[in-house]
């Protein structure tokens, strides 16, 4: 049983502070590989939240690998990220604050196998096209993936 689901059995629904890690695949020149969520069917970066004495790094490869069958080549931090903006509602009800320890790559290794329980598919999009059922926290941290490669964009959430 994860950390966060032994959590919930004692608080039920109520807010918690989730750390979390989150990978932006991209290929250097504004396009981006997203996944489609099982669980409300919005697109989204990849990652998760980090499990009990598990490092950041840690949990960046295993969320990677259980979700796409793949290890990132080379990940980067971005930026550390929360606040109002990074509250999400799960369609069951939990509620977070999500401290989402944002990292990118441009590249990585084995074959794309999605975990279907979580990740009904992938696609990639233009920094200039996200999809409009975009995780509203993950667009913040693309926009600023997007300025840091210097595709510059005023398409703020």
């Amino acid at each position: 049983m994860s950390y966060i689901a032994e959590l919930r059995g004692a608080v039920g629904h109520r807010p918690l502070i989730m750390p979390c890690v989150c990978l932006i695949i991209g290929d250097g020149r504004g396009n981006v590989l997203l996944q489609k969520r099982a669980d409300d069917g919005q697109w989204a970066n990849h990652g998760g939240a980090i499990e009990l004495w598990e490092t950041v790094e840690e949990a960046l490869f295993r969320e990677t690998g259980e979700e796409l069958g793949v290890r990132p080549v080379d990940p980067k931090l971005l930026g550390v990220y929360s606040g109002p903006d990074f509250r999400h509602v799960y369609p069951n009800g939990d509620e977070v604050m999500v401290v989402d320890l944002v990292h990118f790559c441009h590249g990585f290794t084995g074959e794309l196998r999605l975990q279907p329980e979580e990740v009904t598919e992938v696609a990639w999009f233009p920094l200039e096209g996200l999809p409009k059922n975009l995780m509203k926290h993950n667009r913040i941290a693309l926009m600023d993936y997007s300025d840091m490669l210097g595709f510059p964009t005023t398409r703020r959430p």
